[in-house]
């Protein structure tokens, strides 16, 4: 029984992580988000196919994800377990239980969930990096890259434990692994900016 309680905040997390928002809010619309845009169940394809405002609760469901996983595992094992929570979201977000583990997301918003737990006032500042770059380039992928880039370096400016220096090295390693595509497509030219206000669907 104490084994079963030990392990059940880590299974949480891994399922809070593996939710798919995105694939849900479209079938709801009655759609399946994988054959639309990119085909990426993530927050920026929702928006492009669905609108800004499916994107943004998209968006927020898949941030709560993250920031919940480290809570509840923080609660458990302090630094670590947040380490780990997020570590766990991530992963089960990225590569879906439910989708036979196949990539379905980038992540950025499930790791900025985590990140908002473990080391607000970094995130913070990042969210503002991002918003700056995503409203003068308006390319989302490189929006989150120097959002991304911008915690790592804040954090080893701050004084934040180990664990979470551990978790943004990670963490900003595989996103840069998940935009490969994406900056070949922004040095080619060919990827698709983020259009204020349109959508594929009307519905």
């Amino acid at each position: 029984m104490i084994r079963l309680l030990l392990v059940f905040p880590f299974l949480l997390a891994g399922l809070l992580g593996s939710i798919p928002s995105a694939f849900l809010v479209g079938k709801c619309r009655g759609i399946d988000i994988r054959n639309y845009g990119s085909g990426n169940m993530g927050a920026t394809n929702t928006m492009r196919v669905l609108g800004r405002r499916w994107g943004f609760f998209v968006l927020g469901i898949d941030v709560l994800k993250g920031f919940l996983a480290c809570y509840l595992v923080w609660r458990l094992l302090g630094p670590w377990g947040a380490f780990f929570g997020g570590v766990i979201a991530f992963v089960a977000h990225s590569w879906n239980p439910w989708f036979r583990f196949k990539p379905v997301g980038k992540g950025v918003a499930c790791a900025l969930g985590s990140a908002l737990f473990m080391v607000p006032i970094p995130m913070l500042i990042a969210l503002i990096a991002f918003l700056v770059t995503v409203i003068i380039s308006r390319y989302v992928s490189l929006a989150s890259l120097n959002s991304a880039f911008t915690v790592l370096i804040l954090i080893f400016i701050f004084d934040t434990p180990l664990a979470y220096r551990v978790f943004a090295v990670i963490a900003v390693g595989f996103l840069v692994l998940r935009h490969k595509d994406n900056l070949k497509r922004i040095r080619a030219g060919t990827e698709p900016r983020l259009r204020w206000g349109e959508k594929e669907i009307n519905n």
